[in-house]
């Protein structure tokens, strides 16, 4: 079995058309088929069902694909290694982050490793955890900053604790303060129109799991937002919403900030990357500037 056969398969099984792999791969069609058969004849089994004008992964197929795109995505991060530069001149860093660890946590920590590092690539990926989780398993991304405890929990990956961090409640300037206190319980939430994330974020998940444990299911004013918009949306005065402290601090201009009630919500972020693979060593130094914050 061959890399370049590895190369030729992929190609094929994500355009589902040779000629087109073969130009995505810069090869003649014909070199590209031979050597898909040779690897098919190494395998013992045929990787994809052709019919005219209609290209499908064969079970075997569907079982290789992963595993090769995996191992191309080690030798590409192979290849960076090595070609880095001893003083770090050179070189690409590849972080997932979850969109409120990019808007709170991250800008500083990425200047200063850019003023230091500065021909060092910085490629962020903003995804909740699950999908960081599963970029991380293929070799896409280098290290990530997830919300603990993980949605699929994996021994391929190995976390470390960076911070935890209080969630508050921000609202308009203009509009009453859930609770009417300093503080707003959870239970004050009952009643309030929230403006909600979208699917698959973090904080959407422990903020209706926190309503649901008072016993009530929260009230969407609107719902489907990164971070920006959210907070976007609150300041307009369309409803409140629960984010982590950080982010608030950051982005408090135009909100009022309200603690909850002890014993509140928090979140733990951490530093993840796979256990099988070191980072190279330009996400290594990353990774100690995150550490040592």
């Amino acid at each position: 079995m061959q890399f370049q056969q590895l190369q030729y398969f992929v190609a094929v099984a994500e355009t589902r058309h040779f000629t087109r792999a073969a130009d995505l791969v810069h090869v003649a069609q014909p070199s590209l088929s031979q050597q898909i058969k040779a690897l098919e004849r190494e395998l013992g089994a045929d990787l994809f069902l052709r019919a005219r004008g209609n290209i499908t992964l064969t079970d075997a197929g569907e079982a290789l694909l992963p595993l090769a795109r995996r191992i191309l995505a080690d030798a590409d991060t192979a290849r960076h290694e090595v070609q880095e530069l001893a003083q770090l001149r050179s070189g690409r860093v590849r972080l997932g982050a979850t969109p409120s660890v990019c808007t709170g946590l991250l800008p500083d920590v990425l200047r200063a490793f850019h003023d230091r590092y500065p021909g060092i690539r910085l490629l962020i990926e903003e995804g909740g955890s699950h999908d960081l989780v599963r970029e991380l398993a293929r070799g896409a991304l280098d290290l990530a900053l997830v919300v603990l405890p993980l949605p699929t929990p994996s021994p391929a990956l190995t976390t470390v604790e960076l911070l935890r961090e209080d969630l508050v409640v921000v609202s308009s300037p203009g509009a009453p303060v859930p609770g009417r206190g300093r503080t707003v319980r959870i239970s004050d939430l009952e009643g309030e129109r929230l403006v909600m994330f979208r699917h698959g974020y973090d904080l959407r998940e422990l903020t209706v799991a926190a309503c649901r444990a008072e016993g009530f299911e929260p009230d969407f004013a609107v719902e489907g937002g990164e971070m920006d918009a959210v907070l976007g949306f609150v300041r307009a005065g369309l409803g409140v919403a629960v984010v982590p402290r950080m982010v608030a601090t950051r982005s408090g201009r135009g909100l009022r900030v309200t603690p909850l009630a002890r014993p509140g919500l928090d979140r733990t972020i951490a530093l993840a990357h796979r256990s099988d693979v070191a980072p190279p060593r330009a996400a290594r130094e990353l990774q100690r500037m995150l550490l040592e914050r």
